[in-house]
């Protein structure tokens, strides 16, 4: 199941932010309010933080650009399986 991930609110007056950059790339995994980008205002850069663990997704923009808040930033696939490294096979 693909989970979500928006653009926080920034604070009172703000509406848009840049992507700084991407923490997680797609495929990695990514627990539970781990950091998986950074936003960019005027005044201040902020995280966003994973709503779920699992596994990072589709990024919807790239750094640099500007999203507004409440815009799809990216998907996490829900769940923990993917993101492990495989076992090694018996020998």
């Amino acid at each position: 199941m693909s989970i979500e991930v928006k653009v926080p609110t920034l604070g009172e007056s703000v509406t848009e932010a840049t992507i700084g950059q991407w923490l997680k790339q797609p495929g990695e995994a990514v627990k539970l309010d781990e950091p998986i980008a950074s936003l960019e205002t005027d005044k201040v850069a902020i995280a966003v933080n994973a709503p779920a663990a699992g596994v990072m997704g589709a990024q919807l923009f790239q750094a640099g650009d500007n999203v507004s808040v409440g815009a799809l930033l990216a998907t996490i696939e829900a769940g923990s399986g993917a993101a492990a490294a495989p076992a090694p096979a018996p020998a």
